[in-house]
C-alpha cells in the first residue's frame, strides 16, 4: 500500500486531526508534512496556543510518517520542546523526518515551524513497528 492510501486510510477515521484542521502537504516513506491555521478555540488563558496544540500537529505528522512504510506503527515515547509561542491566525508546518528505521523500533524528529519559517516546537517520537500490513 502506497503511503498516500495509507494516510487517507488513518486521516478518514482521526476525528482529532481534522477538528486540528490539518491539511497534507507531501508524504512518502519516512515522512510527512501537514500543515493547519490556529483558531481562537485553540488558544490558553495567556492568548497563545495551548502547547498541545504544536505537539498535536508534530504526533500527526509522527503518526503519518511511521506509518508510510506499510506496516501498523504505534508511539511508545515522544517528547517536545516549545520555542516560540504561537497565536492566533498562525499558519503551522510540521515536518517529520526518519532518523531510523529498524524492524521493530523506528525514530523520528518533527519541526514546526510559523508561516515565517520560525521555529515553534522540536518533537523527537519513537515508534514500536508491528507485524501488521496496511491493507
Amino acid at each position: 500500500m502506497q503511503p498516500l492510501d495509507i494516510f487517507h486510510k488513518m486521516y478518514d477515521n482521526d476525528p482529532f486531526s481534522q477538528w486540528l484542521g490539518i491539511r497534507l502537504v507531501s508524504i512518502d516513506q519516512g515522512t510527512c508534512t501537514l500543515r493547519m491555521i490556529v483558531r481562537k478555540e485553540m488558544l490558553n488563558g495567556f492568548g497563545v496556543a495551548h502547547g498541545g496544540i504544536s505537539f498535536s500537529l508534530a504526533d500527526s505528522a509522527f503518526a503519518f510518517a511511521c506509518n508510510s512504510h506499510g506496516r501498523h506503527a504505534v508511539s511508545i515515547h515522544c517528547t517536545v520542546e516549545h520555542v516560540a509561542p504561537v497565536f492566533e491566525g498562525d499558519e503551522l508546518t510540521a515536518i517529520a523526518r526518519e532518523d531510523n528505521l529498524g524492524k521493530s523500533i523506528s525514530n523520528y524528529a518533527i519541526e514546526v515551524t510559523k508561516q515565517d519559517g520560525t521555529p515553534v516546537a522540536f518533537f523527537r517520537g519513537v515508534a514500536y513497528r508491528k507485524a501488521k500490513e496496511w491493507e
